[in-house]
């Protein structure tokens, strides 16, 4: 697509954020299922070759021919399946069905020798090819692209976690100032949060399974043809040489319970992102993080000033759209009509849209990642400017040596009201404790009742 047809793509996914969706390219266009759909009638031609039963015989040479339709399948390729499809060619007449194109593209380009042309989709029905051809998408899409992705963001937080370690900063629990805690820990929280989020994909992706059970999951032609042939051990061993697990209970489609799942896992690392840039734009909203202008680049059309953290909103917008697609998705693929009807055809060609808008986001996550830059010295003064926040590790200690109205002698002194340093010294000047815990009590300071926040970013070696 050139830049003028960016400009005319119905969908922004192909038109204003086309150079960012690419990468999904080659595992979500209708050319990429085309391509998959030649890989399962290619493959499964030659399993069929393989079996002692079938008078098919394909030999390497041929084998090799065959493979390379989907191999380097091209431009070309895509087009003449699409013209088999609604047009038809040579003697083939339009099919106006998308795998019986798929089926003739492979019988045409069939080497003049083989014998091979009645075997091509044998006992099959296009649900066999098309769930197989888009767990092999998926997987991939997500394997090659999005889990990629996901790592750049977990891998730039980690990276501020062990940075800022020991910068500490004000916590706020229901907006309000609560303890401190420091910058590199919060970070951390969300580096972990991604990576166990990014497990949860992986396992799921590994868990995609095929079914190659024919019109109602009974390999019912199957065995009409050859009835001696232990056809679910055949499809197991096919499937599973595709890189799937195998689904021996079916309708004429696949459950898609895997999918769901998969979907949801998604979205769970979404959820996480999503949680992630609200509170990077409250940060930079309080000036608790900078951003590194981008030279050129206009903030307001009408206010010179501003730098807005619109990576940030960008990703939110995103992933909330990305989130709502994949829920539908997720909803949706796992309910068929009795065996079957097709109204889920039409919504997997969706699952690259829910992705492209994954992938816009954890983009655009990154890349405000790398924009933002702790301000230290604001973050410090606020820390000074609220003394209040020891009050917590007051009372505890003051529990410790048994002072029974710790906790109420501290809410007295700090609910609702401004103090000082100074108001707690006072306090600790009136209590009737030893001069060690006098001391420890002199001592705190907002900048430094930070726990062991520090060490907990090491947790992130254990991830």
């Amino acid at each position: 697509m050139t830049e003028t047809d960016a400009l005319y793509a119905v969908s922004p996914l192909d038109g204003r954020y086309g150079t960012r969706t690419a990468p999904l390219s080659p595992y979500a266009s209708e050319a990429a299922l085309m391509r998959a759909r030649v890989r399962v009638e290619v493959e499964y031609l030659v399993a069929l070759a393989d079996l002692e039963a079938t008078p098919l015989a394909i030999d390497d040479d041929e084998r090799e021919q065959l493979r390379s339709l989907y191999r380097h399948f091209a431009e070309e390729d895509a087009q003449l399946i699409k013209k088999l499809e609604v047009e038809g060619h040579g003697e083939f007449e339009a099919t106006n069905h998308d795998v019986k194109a798929v089926e003739y593209f492979v019988r045409h380009r069939l080497p003049e020798d083989s014998d091979a042309s009645a075997w091509i989709h044998f006992g099959l029905t296009s649900e066999d090819v098309n769930n197989l051809a888009h767990r092999l998408l998926v997987r991939d899409a997500v394997d090659e692209v999005l889990l990629p992705a996901l790592y750049d963001v977990r891998d730039a937080l980690a990276e501020m976690a062990r940075e800022y370690r020991d910068l500490p900063m004000l916590a706020r629990t229901h907006g309000q100032p609560a303890t401190p805690t420091t910058f590199g820990k919060e970070m951390a929280v969300y580096a972990a949060r991604l990576g166990r989020a990014t497990g949860r994909i992986r396992e799921a992706t590994d868990a995609l399974r095929g079914k190659l059970g024919g019109a109602s999951g009974t390999y019912a032609a199957h065995v009409a043809a050859y009835p001696d042939v232990d056809w679910p051990a055949f499809a197991r061993e096919f499937v599973t040489e595709l890189g799937l697990e195998f689904e021996p209970l079916t309708t004429q489609v696949n459950p898609c319970d895997d999918l769901a799942a998969l979907f949801d896992a998604v979205r769970g690392a979404n959820d996480v992102l999503l949680d992630l840039d609200l509170d990077i734009w409250l940060y930079v909203s309080d000036r608790y993080l900078g951003q590194e202008a981008v030279e050129g680049e206009t903030g307001s059309s009408t206010m010179p000033h501003k730098v807005n953290p619109i990576d940030f909103e960008n990703s939110e917008g995103n992933l909330s759209k990305a989130n709502s697609d994949l829920e539908f998705l997720a909803d949706y693929v796992t309910t068929s009509r009795l065996q079957r009807d097709l109204s889920d055809s039409t919504v997997k060609r969706n699952i690259g849209a829910a992705f492209a808008h994954c992938l816009i986001g954890y983009t655009k996550t990154t890349a405000g990642l790398e924009k933002v830059v702790p301000n230290e010295q604001v973050m410090v003064d606020d820390l000074e400017d609220t003394p209040e926040i020891i009050g917590e590790a007051v009372q505890t200690i003051l529990r410790r040596e048994g002072t029974e109205d710790a906790y109420e002698r501290v809410k007295d002194l700090t609910r609702g009201q401004r103090v000082t340093l100074e108001d707690f010294q006072d306090l600790f000047d009136d209590l009737e404790v030893d001069d060690r815990t006098r001391e420890q009590l002199l001592a705190l300071t907002p900048t430094d009742y930070v726990g062991v926040a520090s060490d907990l970013v090491d947790e992130l070696d254990d991830q």
